[in-house]
């Protein structure tokens, strides 16, 4: 196993700071998963978190969230192509690796997974393909140019199960006349090398509801597997939305908790969602909710919020 620290990013939470492997350390993550484990059996509504990890400064700027099918996390930085795989039941950081030497430099929003394929998207549109790799490695890379930037600001990425399409909603809309909407395109690489483009539109009126925000800026998305629906969550207004593909909105809320700024989503096979909130007061974290609970379902009480930080690796 990866040797790896403990970082107390708050003063109130008293960790052993033992390396991974050890006694202590290994009995200290096995009580975080089981903690989690039976809060998501029990269930807990609302704003109450199953799990609130706190991440260190490397991660102040995190972005997108995804989820690979053997459930680990995996996050990246603002702007370096670092991958970063997190425990998302035991709150550790296990690895990170890079694209290209030192990192690829652009303005990277949002991460994307696909079986054994993993995808970063850049804020004009293009996308990078990859797969996993060993700590703190160079992994090799595709570049895909969707020539999309000219239409918008890109800040989300998911990928479409089946088909492989990317889905990818606007932040912000280049032509006025289009201010007035959510935008949601869906571009696809064909056989032959074409690209196939479509986009869904959704009234901004139809998507803010009942809502005070005047706009919305979406910061990533995320398909929820048992619905198809999608799952987007916005940085600005603080908004979480589910959608169906075919441009239905079937809720509109404010993203549960008090986030700084929501900038990640996703969602497990079994209903735990997961929301990554940038440092801007305070360090980034990344809440674990149960899905049902977030949207009115009912759960027995449980015992007080779990708020521990996350450990990353060591760096010897």
């Amino acid at each position: 196993m990866m040797s790896s620290r403990l970082v107390l990013a708050l003063a109130a939470v008293s960790v052993i700071g033992c390396r991974a492997g050890g006694g202590s350390d290994k009995a200290l993550l096995e009580s975080r998963e089981k903690e989690v484990k039976e809060r998501i059996v029990s269930g807990v509504g609302g704003d109450d978190p199953l799990a609130k990890w706190i991440l260190p400064d490397i991660l102040r700027e995190i972005s997108g969230l995804a989820l690979l099918d053997d459930g680990r996390l995996v996050t990246h930085s603002d702007e370096r192509a670092r991958v970063y795989v997190i425990d998302p039941m035991r709150g550790v950081i296990q690895k990170y690796f890079n694209l290209g030497k030192g990192g690829i430099v652009a303005d990277f929003e949002a991460i994307a997974v696909s079986g054994a394929d993993m995808y970063l998207l850049v804020s004009n549109g293009d996308v990078y393909q990859f797969r996993e790799g060993d700590d703190r490695e160079t992994v090799a890379f595709t570049r895909y140019v969707t020539n999309l930037g000219k239409e918008c600001e890109f800040e989300s990425l998911e990928i479409e199960p089946g088909s492989g399409a990317f889905i990818m909603p606007c932040k912000r809309i280049d032509k006025k006349s289009e201010r007035d909407q959510l935008k949601i395109y869906r571009w696809l690489r064909q056989p032959d090398g074409r690209a196939a483009v479509s986009s869904i539109t959704i009234p901004l009126a139809d998507a803010i509801g009942s809502n005070d925000w005047k706009e919305l800026s979406p910061s990533d998305v995320a398909i929820d597997r048992r619905t198809g629906n999608y799952l987007i969550v916005t940085g600005r207004e603080k908004a979480l939305l589910e959608i169906t593909p075919q441009g239905q909105v079937v809720r509109s809320m404010p993203v549960p908790g008090s986030p700084q700024q929501p900038e990640g989503v996703a969602i497990t096979p079994d209903g735990v969602l997961i929301i990554s909130d940038e440092g801007v007061t305070r360090p980034a974290d990344i809440t674990l909710y149960s899905w049902q609970g977030v949207i009115g379902g009912q759960a027995p009480p449980t015992p007080d919020t779990t708020q521990v930080p996350a450990a990353i690796p060591d760096s010897n």
